[in-house]
């Protein structure tokens, strides 16, 4: 494993292999510390980025502070993130409401970077967290829950819940009613997926881990080149996917590319796999996949007809771009839905 290997340390928020010379080439002394603290990843080059927080990270602090400020006012505190590493947060909290900041960290592109989530806390006979104005809701099949709810996904509610959980032990208090809402969550959302993708009013609450990867123009560069020089790789597109393919294929290395899989390049004699859920690879295979369907989105068509016609082309059209690479598309419970060896 790449923790006993002297030559390596693993990143604790993507599990990638860092070579130690990268961290030897790097001019500031507090490179492996701030790795290790998950806040921050490392270009080959020495370069360290800093990653970003998720709505779900931003969120879960906005509600543990507006619950803590039921007893004080505070400007700091501690969140768990779903990658099991404690992250400190600073927010504006009081009288049992509380205004957290969004750390958009080094992605260039993060339209939510900086975008206030708010929260109000008060005393209840049982604990509830409630999704007010802001928060997008789900429109079409095959989210993160049912058409109607909330868009916060299951790994962000289950970090609120806990981070409520955290803060009811520092009151005393046994229950509390939780509301969060995004004050200009509506206007953002416009710049976002989500009405492309269903969700309408809002932005989502997301997060697997925890973290904003910081995929500026140099990681991507420096990933798609690390690609070209690996033996046995698995690409994936999100942090479902990359999990999932480190337990399909536990011998190859895993590297997440997000949506940029249009710099993908492989050999003949390397042994690559594209893998992951099929929304974004049947997209960038097949732009126009959901035209002349009834479907608003990839996720919703995979749901309700996973063996609709347009589902099993864009997985040939995938093939064609990588002729090289077997494609794998995958459902979220981990069974493989279709592949293209």
């Amino acid at each position: 494993m790449p923790e006993k290997d002297p030559e390596l340390i693993a990143d604790p928020v993507s599990g990638f292999s860092i070579p130690l010379s990268w961290i030897e080439s790097c001019s500031d002394p507090r490179a492996r510390e701030k790795i290790l603290s998950g806040r921050w990843t490392i270009l080959s080059s020495g370069q360290l980025l800093k990653r970003g927080l998720t709505t779900g990270t931003t969120a879960a602090a906005a509600a543990k502070g507006a619950v803590v400020s039921l007893v004080r006012a505070t400007e700091s505190l501690e969140v768990m993130t779903p990658a099991g590493i404690p992250v400190s947060v600073s927010v504006k909290a009081e009288n049992g409401y509380c205004n957290a900041r969004k750390d958009g960290g080094d992605h260039q592109s993060d339209v939510t970077a900086g975008l206030g989530i708010s929260a109000r806390a008060e005393p209840s006979g049982e604990t509830v967290l409630l999704a007010g104005a802001g928060i997008g809701r789900i429109g079409a099949g095959g989210l993160c829950d049912q058409i109607g709810r909330p868009a916060i996904s299951p790994s962000a509610k289950g970090q609120i819940m806990m981070a409520i959980s955290e803060g009811l032990k520092v009151t005393g208090l046994e229950h509390v009613r939780v509301e969060i809402w995004v004050p200009q969550g509506e206007r953002i959302s416009r710049q976002t997926l989500n009405p492309k993708l269903g969700i309408m009013g809002g932005i989502s609450i997301l997060g697997s881990t925890g973290f904003v990867e910081p995929w500026n123009e140099h990681l991507i560069n420096e990933r798609a080149e690390e690609l070209k020089g690996a033996k046995k790789v698995v690409v994936s597109t999100g942090r479902t996917g990359l999990k999932l393919s480190r337990i399909l294929f536990p011998d190859h290395e895993a590297v997440l590319m997000g949506n940029q899989l249009g710099r993908l390049e492989f050999e003949p004699d390397q042994e690559s796999i594209l893998c992951g859920l099929p929304a974004l690879i049947l997209k960038w295979a097949w732009p126009e996949i959901l035209k002349n369907t009834d479907y608003n989105t990839v996720a919703e068509m995979v749901e309700k007809e996973p063996e609709h016609e347009n589902i099993a082309l864009g997985l040939r059209r995938a093939k064609e771009k990588l002729p090289y690479t077997r494609i794998v598309l995958l459902q979220r419970d981990g069974r493989i839905l279709l592949e293209a060896p």
